[in-house]
Parts: C-alpha cells; structure tokens; sequence
C-alpha cells in the first residue's frame, strides 16, 4: 500500500492529522526535524527518494507571528527554503505524489468583512511573507511541472497539543494551573475584543484530508468556520469551565499595537468543492483543550 507523509507530524495540526489518518487504516510516515532537516536539500531529496509517497502533507514550519519578528530569518527559512526542497526533491526524484500547503490567512490584507480567496493581499509579517512565498512556490510547482499541489489558507485552529503561547491554549493552560493551586487565581489579559474565525483542529485536518482527496490544484482554499469569536467571549467561556473561581484581570501593558481587529473567513469555495463542514462545536473543543492542560499540567 502506497504511503502517506506528513511532514511536522510532532506538530499541532501535524499530529492530529496523523491520528485521523492512521485512525482509518492509512499507513503514515511521519518527519520530526531530527529525522529530517527540510532546510538540507540534500537530504530531502534522499529521504523523499526512500519513501516516495503518494501523498504529502506539509504541515512542517514555524507558525507563530508574533515569534517571527524575533527570528525572521528562521522563519523564512523553515517555511520558504523547506517548501522549495521538498517540492524540488519530489521534482528530482521523479516522486509524482499529491502535495497539500497548509497556509495562512494572515496573507491577507486585514479588513472588516468576511475574506474570500479573492480578497486582496497584504502580508504585514514575516510569517506572512513566508507563507504567501509557500503559496507561490506551490502554485509555480502546478504550472511548470504539472505537480499536484493544494493550497490552503488557514484560519485560527484551535485545540488540544497547541502551543501554550497561542491565546486560546494559553487561557486554558492558566486555568489548569489555578486548579492546581500552582499559581494565583487571576489571569491578566490584554486586548479581548479582538474577533477571530476558530475551527477545532480536528475539523481543520479534516479539511485538509478532503481538499487532497476532492479539491483542486494550484487554488488557495480558505479552512475556516465562517463566523467570528470575540477573544473575551472565548476566554469567559473557558473561565465557566473552570473548578474554582478566577479572576480576569485586563493589563494595558499587554496591549499589542499591531493587533488585528477582525479576522474571518468564508468557507464557501471549500465547502463547494468539498462537501466539507466543520463538526466540532466550540464548548466542545474548549472542553476539550481544558482537559489537555489538566492532564498535561
């Protein structure tokens, strides 16, 4: 039976991708960065050349915005460089396999409405940049070498395993330690009004299994829910799930200049081309992440 790869399987998404896959039947192979190191070519190359899957899943690459500015030129070079030598190690391989590019929305430009994947364009980030570049490289990949390379443009996944530096996994990962009397009941927050698109991250790999297997090549599809969350609203749920009282605590400090008012999608191209919908409601997946952090700590 022909393999399935996914890159960054340790990962957020990556790791719920492997368990949807290996849940059906699927035979996975999974890249860790000790395993392989997409920014050596080389390597890639020989590596793709012992697999030679039929499909891959990219979900390899560093995803935080705000960690970007810190570090661009890791960014850059995780998510472009790592991008090119893979579909440059298929090329040379001569590995013909279906390639799916998780995205970002943040390669829009920000607006008060709903984004379609016609909307305008306006990275304002080195994450941005990178994962628009991952776009480019992809859709260059399907009109000079006739590759089958799909492209999303993620809206915020949220869930258990995410990172605790992302605000979702963050408040819950608080909440968890409240309870455990490991620190003072009060979270301090900066701006909550911020509004964001959420899709569980088990939706959002679903997505992804459906756009490889029913989406079309080279065209940017939008993985989202379609409605947006205000990020207090999403944090006062969390708190009601807490065991013990908690104090919300706003810090004008922790206020980011840059912070994006809206960010919401529209789903219709995926869900058209697809059939997909999300599955998970949202106090299912806050119960969900809670629960992570009360086992994990």
């Amino acid at each position: 039976m022909t393999s399935v790869l996914v890159t960054g399987a340790s990962g957020f998404a990556g790791s719920h991708l492997v368990d949807l896959l290996t849940s059906a039947g699927v035979p996975v192979v999974g890249w860790r960065r000790r395993d392989v190191d997409l920014v050596d070519g080389p390597a890639v190359a020989r590596a793709l050349a012992d697999v030679r899957p039929a499909t891959v899943f990219h979900c390899a690459g560093s995803a935080h915005v705000a960690q970007s500015w810190a570090d661009p030129r890791e960014t850059l070079a995780t998510n472009v460089l790592g991008t090119h030598h893979l579909l440059d190690g298929l090329r040379k391989t001569g590995v013909s396999a279906r390639v799916l590019i998780p995205g970002s929305s943040y390669v829009y430009r920000q607006s008060d409405h709903a984004l379609s994947e016609d909307a305008e364009i306006g990275p304002a980030s080195p994450y941005a940049l990178g994962k628009l570049a991952q776009e480019m490289l992809g859709a260059r990949s399907v009109a000079e070498d006739g590759q089958q390379v799909f492209i999303t443009r993620s809206f915020n996944h949220i869930g258990p395993r995410q990172d605790p530096s992302f605000a979702a996994s963050a408040f819950a990962r608080q909440i968890a330690l409240i309870e455990k009397g490991g620190i003072a009941p009060v979270i301090e927050v900066g701006n909550l009004d911020a509004m964001r698109d959420l899709t569980d991250v088990r939706d959002t790999v679903r997505a992804y299994q459906a756009i490889v297997e029913r989406g079309r090549p080279g065209i940017p599809y939008n993985v989202c829910s379609g409605s947006a969350v205000r990020i207090g609203d999403l944090l006062n749920e969390l708190v009601k799930l807490s065991r013990v009282p908690v104090e919300i605590r706003i810090d004008p400090a922790r206020y980011r200049p840059n912070d994006i008012p809206l960010l919401l999608g529209n789903p219709a191209r995926l869900k058209k081309d697809t059939g997909w919908e999300p599955a998970i409601p949202l106090a299912q997946t806050l119960a969900d992440l809670l629960g992570y952090w009360r086992t994990e700590g």
